[in-house]
């Protein structure tokens, strides 16, 4: 299982036009194979910060989804990004 987890950085007056224009990924992301989860989200205390968080059974489908094309959508731009691929080799309940 794979990971994607971190935080984006736009103008904080963009963020909500980021988020609406990233929808279109969302739901594309959530319908293709090997997705297990896939959100953007806005941090509750930072106005400028986007919260990701993507799961995916692994490598070949997280590629294959990236490899997907472009739908043209234009976002805002992003002024930072922190974000990290999470290798899993166990999952247990909580």
């Amino acid at each position: 299982m794979i990971i994607i987890a971190g935080t984006l950085r736009v103008a904080p007056e963009q963020r909500d036009a980021y988020l609406a224009a990233a929808s279109n990924a969302t739901a594309l992301a959530r319908q293709t194979p090997g997705c297990l989860d896939f959100a953007q989200s806005p941090d509750p205390l930072e106005p400028g910060r986007i919260n990701i968080y993507e799961r995916w059974e692994s490598d070949a489908d997280l590629e294959a989804f990236r490899a997907l094309p472009d739908d043209g959508t234009t976002t805002p731009p992003i002024l930072g990004a922190e974000v990290s691929r999470f290798r899993i080799s166990a999952v247990e309940p909580a």
